[in-house]
């Protein structure tokens, strides 16, 4: 073994301990940060009895399911019940290894260590556990293994309630994990490339929330649909479901599906930064982009901040609006969410056809306004048809018509529609 791969295996486990880590204290304080939110959006205060301000409430939580009876249903799977929530937590986990969470860090460093022998690394290592080829693959492929870990726990629970819970995530994963991975398509059309450091390194100038907002929105909500968060909590609707797929879990096999879900919103809100928001970039200066340890440290809060920004949006959508029916969820994924999509696609290549080839045109900034332009129009024209005049328009009282009655049509003013 080289002394170069051997510095290369060290600092790659130098990363995985310091990113993980970093992840797994964020998803815990998830959860403190999703309670201050709602209970400032209801005029609450929320924890605050446990540390200075409620911070030591997540520690509190983890003790507590650390040792809270463990409760297993006598006609269960045994193999499969314990199994399902580590199918679940995992995939969820292992998303971030290839994601940038900075800008490349210049390391050198050349030394012996005995029985390893000489270690040594020069040049700039990716703040990512691995820079991947395939990443954006390897993203696809691994979110589509954590619906099998919900899918086992409802079915080896043995529980009508869960066994229900599990086919409804399983069908609204898959719907939605098709209109996730067309809508990125105009992103890799841009780049030519599906590794995130080079579709982060392609937005130094320009972020492609700019030419691509349409496949930003649809992103974002196909991610929102994967984490199973309301209002796409279907799998979980306790009115319905009693607690959907875990019903029967309790004590820490509980909460490993409820930290898979902090973690898939972390991942999936960190996907979208990296893909539609320059990811580490900093807007208006070229700075972060020469290698340094202050432009590596920089690069990582700016990242945190748009993410922590995402993740907010996230919660404010769960405290503010109502759960869908399942049959609107998956009219939303299938009727709207894959068609737009396959449309958006289509326009894009058309307009890049149009501006590259017949208008000649030749400057990439041009062509990213112009792109943003025709996207502007149609995110527009989109709001319009979907959003049916309640948002664009008001909900005041309009006039509306009652069902027909005696053969005539009477109108009636109604308070808004819905």
């Amino acid at each position: 073994m080289t002394p170069e791969l051997k510095g290369y295996i060290l600092l790659s486990s130098i990363k995985l301990l310091v990113i993980f880590t970093i992840t797994m204290v964020a998803v815990a304080y998830m959860t403190l940060l999703e309670r201050k939110v709602s209970a400032w959006m209801q005029n609450r205060i929320g924890p605050n009895r446990i540390g200075p301000g409620g911070l030591l409430q997540p520690v509190a939580d983890g003790i507590k399911n650390l040792i809270k009876e463990e409760t297993f249903p006598a006609t269960a799977n045994g193999a499969l019940f314990f199994l399902a929530p580590c199918m679940a937590f995992v995939p969820a986990l292992i998303i971030s290894s290839v994601i940038p969470w900075a800008a490349p860090l210049p390391v050198n460093f050349d030394f012996t260590l005995p029985i390893i022998g000489q270690v040594s690394h020069s040049g700039t290592t990716p703040i990512a556990i691995t820079d991947l080829p395939v990443g954006f693959l390897y993203v696809l492929a691994i979110t589509s293994l954590g619906v099998y870990g919900i899918v086992l726990a409802g079915w080896s629970s043995n529980s009508k309630y869960s066994l229900i819970g599990g086919l409804r995530a399983a069908a609204q994963m898959v719907s939605y994990e098709v209109a996730m991975g067309l809508s990125v398509v105009p992103v890799l059309l841009l780049v030519g490339n599906v590794s995130f450091s080079a579709l982060v390194e392609a937005q130094h100038r320009t972020w492609y929330i700019v030419p691509l907002s349409l496949g930003f929105i649809l992103f974002f909500v196909s991610g929102f649909a994967e984490t199973n968060r309301a209002p796409f909590d279907l799998p979980e609707a306790e009115s319905e479901l009693v607690a959907g797929y875990h019903t029967e879990y309790s004590a820490f096999k509980f909460s490993m599906f409820f930290i898979a879900e902090y973690a898939n919103v972390l991942t999936s809100c960190a996907l979208t930064v990296s893909l539609f928001l320059g990811g580490w970039d900093i807007p208006f200066t070229a700075w972060d982009e020469a290698p340094g340890l202050l432009q590596t440290l920089a690069t990582a809060i700016m990242m945190a901040l748009k993410t922590v920004a995402l993740i907010f949006v996230v919660m404010w959508v769960r405290w503010t609006l109502p759960r869908f029916r399942y049959d609107q969820l998956m009219a939303l994924g299938w009727k709207f969410m894959l068609p737009v999509a396959l449309g958006y696609i289509v326009v894009v290549t058309s307009t890049l056809y149009v501006l590259q080839n017949v208008m000649e045109m030749s400057s990439a900034r041009a062509v990213m306004l112009a792109l943003g332009g025709v996207s502007a129009v149609l995110v527009l024209l989109l709001l319009l048809v979907v959003d049916r005049g309640i948002l664009l328009k008001g909900s005041g009282p309009r006039r509306a018509e009652r069902p027909l009655i005696a053969g005539r049509m009477r109108p009636v003013t109604v308070r808004g529609e819905g």
